[in-house]
């Protein structure tokens, strides 16, 4: 089956719109542990948002970018859900994205 661009864009917008929502309800799954598992996180994608904006020339900031994608403000959302990484994630973390 062949998809036409608009409807391609709108099932690539609900994919992402439903991956958002459920991050948003996994707050028990830590950023570290995204990135050791699968190499990206809520942070990532919130970058990604903002880099797509910039490409647009649409404005728009870091913390907007972190608002659509945490469903809060960031600072908030980390108060609320974020801990201390372990020091065996913090070494999983080094091991596998050097930079």
């Amino acid at each position: 089956m062949a998809l036409d661009d608009k409807t391609r864009t709108e099932l690539e917008a609900a994919v992402y719109r439903r991956l958002v929502e459920h991050l948003r309800s996994r707050t028990d799954v830590q950023n570290i542990d995204l990135m050791n598992l699968a190499g990206f996180c809520r942070n990532c994608l919130s970058n990604w948002m903002k880099e797509a904006a910039d490409e647009k020339s649409v404005p728009m900031g870091k913390e907007e970018s972190r608002e659509i994608v945490y469903g809060m403000p960031y600072d908030e959302w980390r108060t609320k859900h974020q801990k201390e990484a372990t020091p065996e994630q913090k070494a999983a973390l080094e091991k596998t994205h050097r930079h």
